[in-house]
C-alpha cells in the first residue's frame, strides 16, 4: 500500500458540472484509497438545477458511465448527487442503489442514503437543514427525510436561484453562515446537503459554533463507504461523524 492507492478503490459517479466532490473525497480519504471517476449527464449545464433538472438527472441512463467506471474495478460505487434522488423519494433512492450494485457487483452508496445513514448513526431525529438548492428541492428533501423519520425544525437556504457554477462557487465562509442559520436549540444535528457545495471545509467550524454534529453529503458518503469496506480509521478535522471509529 502507498499513500495514494492499494487499500481500496472508490468508483465515483459525479454530475459532469460538479467540481467539489472529487477534491473533497481526496482531502478526507485515509491513506491507500484511490478515486476513479465517471461523469454523468442528464441535465442542462446552463439551466438552474431546479427540481425538473435534478429529477432528470436521477432518471438518466447510467449504463454508459457505469460501464466505463467498472473498468477500474472499484470496491464501492458512490452515486455523487444528493438532489437527483431527493427529488424522486426514498424508494427510488433504494432502488437506484440496488440497480447500481447489481450492475457493478460492488457495494453502492448514494448521497441521500448516506445522509440518512449518518443521521441514524448519530441518533439524530430532529435537524436543521441547509442547502444551495431552489426552495422546491428543499421541500422535497425535507419530505424525503420525514418519510424516514427525520423531522426538519429549521431551514436555511440561499436568497437567489444559483446555477451549477454558482452552487459550486460558494466558499466555506458562505457555507458556514448558511450552516449556523440552520441551527435550532432543539435540533440534534445539522445537515448540509449538496455534493457540489464546499461544506467539508466548514464542518469543524460550524460544529464548534453550534456544539452539535454537522453532516454534509460528501462527508456522509465517505463515512458509509468506509464502513461497508470495514475501514475503521478515525479521520480528524471534518466533523464528529468521521472522528469516530467505524
Amino acid at each position: 500500500m502507498t499513500p495514494s492507492r492499494g487499500r481500496a478503490r472508490f468508483g465515483v459517479l459525479v454530475p459532469f458540472t460538479n467540481t467539489n466532490l472529487e477534491p473533497d473525497l481526496a482531502l478526507m480519504s485515509p491513506a491507500g484509497i484511490s478515486l476513479h471517476v465517471a461523469r454523468m449527464g442528464g441535465y442542462d449545464e446552463d439551466e438552474v438545477p431546479d427540481e425538473a433538472q435534478m429529477h432528470g438527472l436521477g432518471a438518466a441512463d447510467l449504463d454508459g458511465p457505469l460501464h466505463l467506471l467498472m473498468g477500474a474495478k472499484p470496491d464501492v460505487v458512490i452515486y455523487g448527487c444528493t438532489s437527483a434522488t431527493l427529488t424522486h423519494g426514498p424508494a427510488f433512492d433504494r432502488d437506484l442503489a440496488a440497480r447500481i450494485s447489481a450492475g457493478s457487483g460492488a457495494h453502492t452508496v448514494t448521497a441521500a442514503g448516506a445522509l440518512v445513514h449518518a443521521l441514524t448513526a448519530l441518533d439524530a431525529k430532529r435537524i436543521g437543514f441547509a442547502s444551495p438548492y431552489v426552495p422546491a428541492i428543499n421541500d422535497m428533501a425535507i419530505e424525503f427525510l420525514a418519510e424516514l423519520g427525520v423531522e426538519t425544525i429549521q431551514r436555511s437556504e440561499v436568497s437567489q436561484r444559483l446555477g451549477n457554477v454558482g452552487q459550486g462557487a460558494l466558499d466555506p465562509d458562505a457555507v458556514y453562515q448558511m450552516g449556523i442559520a440552520a441551527d435550532h436549540p432543539k435540533a440534534d444535528a445539522l445537515v448540509l446537503s449538496c455534493t457540489d457545495m464546499r461544506s467539508v471545509e466548514a464542518l469543524a467550524r460550524i460544529e464548534d459554533t453550534v456544539e452539535k454534529p454537522v453532516i454534509s453529503s460528501n462527508q456522509a458518503m465517505l463515512f458509509l463507504a468506509l464502513q461497508v469496506l470495514k475501514i475503521p480509521d478515525p479521520i480528524p478535522g471534518f466533523g464528529r461523524l468521521l472522528e469516530q471509529s467505524r
